[in-house]
């Protein structure tokens, strides 16, 4: 395909966009950018209050699984509210618990506030999916589940950029160093309200209430009984994805600060360069998933990122372990809106809210004890068995993946009569 050909393609499909994804993806710009910041240096602030890193994987672990657990009635509450109300809630939590923190920085205040904000993060994890498939065409709908992701990419890694600075610029103001508990709190209170204020596109948001008749709590497990074999393959490798990620990817900063001795500044900059790098993985995904398939493309992009994550893990040298993090980051997650659409276009549309909490509930599964485990192997042994860990997991996914669906022809015989389109 040439490029030319290639890019009247893309702005073709990013013209047919909804307008209702248009408002959405305005509003991920936004509230990414704040949220990167968040994401940055929230760890830094419950450090800089002489807790360590065990609490840190304690509080991530209780977001995982407060969101793991509430997976199926916030599917529920989403489909009873509608799309509009549960992306508005959310998002207006997650700023909320931000700040409670904030003024409030006790360690039983952190575990209620992570607690909240894993609901939060659960609300508009099962509400995003069947949000963006139902305002889209088969044609666009790939690029516009890779748009998404990209862009919020993006944004966080602008935000990233800034929130390595913005504890530095906050802590000058107050008289206090840029590490001082006073200076994370000062830009954590920031970027809580711009994230608030992000929500407002989502104002105009046009979407219908299902009707009483459309929704049941007890849908998921009505789903599962129905077609255990297809969702255990779908779903299963997510399962293991979720352990490996839990392990390292909530303490990449705290891997750089600990092991390579890199100031702030350093540490946003290589995170936002980062989410820069998966934001431009994203965009290139969806024309790579026309060619390839969506299936063949997580199974290569994925392979190709594992001997990334071992020199990010083992390489005695920073700069080799950064430019291994941009690789690897880049391959690993650009399938990622590839594989939510691969499942939601072949699942029926009374079903796609269910198999949402499902496939949420699955991301959430290893997020709600690795961090923990991980946090506790840090402090004992150091990063080496966190990483030797997560790169098995992740070549055990692989290897799944690839068994599952590689040699499968087409994609829709995969799927269960029920399930087709």
């Amino acid at each position: 395909m040439k490029s030319e050909s290639i890019f009247s393609t893309y702005l073709a499909r990013v013209r047919a966009f909804h307008p209702n994804a248009r408002l959405y993806l305005v509003s991920a710009i936004l509230t990414g950018a704040a949220l990167g910041v968040y994401r940055l240096i929230s760890n830094f602030y419950v450090l800089s209050l002489n807790f360590d890193q065990e609490l840190l994987g304690q509080l991530i672990t209780t977001t995982s699984m407060t969101a793991l657990l509430t997976a199926i009635p916030m599917g529920y509450l989403a489909d009873r509210i509608g799309r509009k109300y549960s992306l508005l809630l959310s998002g207006a939590v997650v700023s909320v618990g931000i700040l409670v923190t904030v003024f409030i920085p006790t360690r039983i205040m952190f575990f209620a506030m992570n607690a909240l904000i894993g609901m939060a993060q659960s609300l508009a994890a099962v509400t995003m999916s069947p949000f963006l498939l139902e305002n889209s065409g088969e044609e666009e709908r790939t690029y516009l589940f890779s748009m998404s992701s990209g862009l919020q990419m993006a944004a966080a890694s602008i935000g990233n950029s800034v929130g390595g600075y913005l504890p530095t610029w906050i802590g000058a103001w107050r008289g206090v160093g840029p590490t001082d508990s006073q200076a994370y709190a000062g830009a954590l209170a920031i970027i809580a309200v711009g994230s608030f204020i992000g929500l407002s596109p989502l104002l105009w948001l046009k979407t219908p209430i299902l009707t009483r008749m459309e929704r049941t709590v007890f849908a998921p497990f009505a789903y599962a009984r129905q077609h255990p074999a297809m969702l255990g393959k779908l779903i299963t490798p997510m399962l293991v994805t979720s352990i490996g990620a839990g392990l390292f990817m909530p303490f990449l900063n705290v891997f750089f600060r600990v092991v390579h001795h890199q100031p702030d500044s350093v540490i946003g900059n290589v995170l936002a360069w980062g989410t820069l790098a998966m934001g431009i993985g994203l965009f290139a995904a969806p024309p790579l998933a026309d060619r390839f398939g969506k299936a063949r493309l997580v199974i290569i992009t994925q392979g190709l990122s594992i001997p990334f994550l071992m020199l990010l893990g083992y390489a005695p040298l920073f700069w080799v372990s950064a430019l291994a993090h941009y690789a690897r980051l880049s391959l690993m997650n650009m399938s990622g809106p590839v594989y939510q659409t691969f499942v939601m276009e072949h699942v029926d549309p009374d079903s796609r809210a269910t198999v949402a909490s499902l496939v949420n509930m699955a991301s959430n599964f290893g997020w709600a004890f690795s961090p923990s485990i991980s946090g506790w192997l840090q402090v004992s042994y150091g990063f080496g068995p966190v990483f030797a860990g997560v790169i098995i997991l992740y070549s055990i996914t692989v290897f799944m993946y690839w068994k599952f669906f590689w040699n499968s022809d087409p994609i829709h015989r995969l799927i269960p009569a029920g399930l087709s389109k």
